[in-house]
């Protein structure tokens, strides 16, 4: 099985493959825990946004609380990925952290580039580019 984590505060994403069946959920970090510990995957590859130089994420019409919550959401995110990444190496499973590159893939585009029909969100898409390192170049 290899294993692919788009890292959220809440819940993260988390798609699978093995022997050509791929699993695509949203887990809770101590639901990954349990996951990760009874499944044992041969690798995981994790989407390590806090290795980007620059992390400046604004609503440039928003307000100063509008931002500094955006920031905050942000902050968050990257310490539960570094966390993850922690609970990885505690579990000795190994691990592959990948820095962000592309752009997010929309559930129509998801579709056409993987076959996969089924309903899915913004973190399972993340996480199943991971597992294929499909990259969508930004614009």
């Amino acid at each position: 099985m290899i294993a692919g984590i788009d890292p959220d505060v809440d819940k993260s994403g988390l798609a699978t493959i093995e022997s050509k069946e791929v699993k695509l959920m949203n887990l809770t970090f101590f639901e990954l825990f349990d996951f990760l510990k009874e499944n044992r995957p041969l690798l995981v590859v994790i989407e390590g946004g806090w290795l980007n130089k620059g992390n400046w994420h604004k609503d440039e019409d928003g307000t100063a609380a509008v931002n500094a919550a955006i920031g905050n959401n942000t902050g968050r995110n990257h310490e539960t990925g570094r966390k993850i990444v922690e609970m990885l190496i505690y579990l000795e499973i190994p691990h592959k952290v990948t820095k962000p590159t592309t752009s997010k893939v929309n559930a129509r585009l998801f579709k056409m580039i993987t076959g996969i029909k089924i309903r899915t969100n913004q973190e399972q898409r993340d996480a199943y580019m991971l597992i294929h390192n499909i990259k969508i170049k930004k614009k």
